[in-house]
């Protein structure tokens, strides 16, 4: 009893080496520096998201509610990355805690398959504006928007739980403590483990599967209706419109889902582990920044709430009216 115990916590105390981008070392402060300015531009760019959908009157509907929660998403999703790597820019390397790596991870799978959900409750949301118009202020009540976004963070966090519950039965395996990563994604954390984690990787597969492939069912079947509804539009200026209303979430859903399929579909197993670390350096880092741009250069009416803003931070008057009530929704969400 005392040589288990004493192992439990020979493993929780534990400490890791992330060896980052340990290649790029001879670069000096240039790679430290271009992520730096990523994540304060990815940062930046859905905290502008935020501030203009809650100082906008015209913006206080189920879409951009939606979109309020996408960029907190965005935002706790990169914080969970990017500070570790900057520090192994600065070092070469970073040493974590085997309970901190675990909790990296958790937070990592918690947050995309939230994000997975939530961008499925966005493509519902457009297919009951489209095709569904005269019940749309019924369908979309306040009640079930929140009801859409509490699901969508609390089944991400909830589900992803299992995967972790599994590893703790586990040991670590003796020898190296060296992760080939710049974060403690799925296949670096299983590999610290020994004995039997075929549970592991099944529930980590099939979890991860339901959480990514259902939501991209329904995000398929919703445009499908969605095409064939603005197809039977007789004017081609209601047509351009609907689509226009549906471009920056499309842009966004072919982003996302394109980088995963990158990541854990193409055969990576035989990539040198520069080019894999840089495959996922396009979804945990380059899609979260990319998002907001997307948002503020294809949707209209962001772009207005961003020069409105801008106005706004300028002259320095003109309070954001909403904010108080944005944040009050966002805390009890999340």
């Amino acid at each position: 009893m005392s040589k288990q115990s004493s192992g439990d916590s020979e493993n929780q105390t534990m400490w890791l080496i992330l060896l980052g981008f340990g290649e790029l070392q001879h670069l000096g402060f240039l790679p430290f520096t271009l992520f730096l300015a990523i994540y304060m531009v990815t940062v930046g760019g859905n905290i502008l998201i935020l501030l203009a959908v809650a100082s906008s009157r015209t913006l206080q509907t189920p879409m951009y509610f939606f979109l309020c929660h996408f960029s907190l998403l965005e935002i706790g999703y990169t914080s969970n990355i990017m500070p570790w790597l900057l520090q192994s820019f600065l070092e070469g390397r970073d040493v974590i805690s085997l309970t901190s790596c675990l909790v990296q991870f958790y937070m990592f799978a918690s947050l995309a398959a939230a994000e997975c959900l939530l961008l499925s409750a966005m493509s519902y949301d457009r297919y009951l504006a489209i095709c569904h118009p005269l019940h749309y202020s019924v369908l979309m009540s306040t009640w079930f928007c929140s009801c859409l976004a509490a699901g969508a963070w609390l089944s991400g966090f909830f589900f992803s739980a299992f995967t972790l519950a599994v590893a703790v039965p586990l040991s670590l395996c003796p020898g190296s403590r060296e992760i080939d990563h710049y974060f403690c994604d799925f296949a670096p954390v299983v590999e610290l483990f020994c004995g039997d984690v075929r549970v592991m990787w099944g529930a980590g597969v099939s979890i991860s599967s339901f959480l990514t492939l259902a939501p991209f069912l329904l995000i398929v079947t919703s445009y499908a209706f969605i095409l064939r509804a603005v197809l039977q539009i007789p004017s081609g200026h209601g047509r351009q419109k609907a689509f226009s209303t549906c471009s920056s979430h499309l842009s966004v859903v072919g982003v996302f889902y394109g980088t995963l399929i990158v990541i854990y579909v193409a055969p990576t197993d035989h990539m040198a582990p520069l080019l894999r670390k840089a495959f996922s350096v396009l979804y945990t880092v380059v899609t979260p920044m990319v998002n907001p741009i997307i948002y503020s250069l294809k949707n209209q009416e962001v772009k207005g709430a961003l020069h409105r803003l801008w106005g706004q931070l300028i002259l320095g008057h003109a309070p954001l009216k909403g904010m108080g009530q944005l944040v009050t929704s966002a805390s009890v969400l999340a």
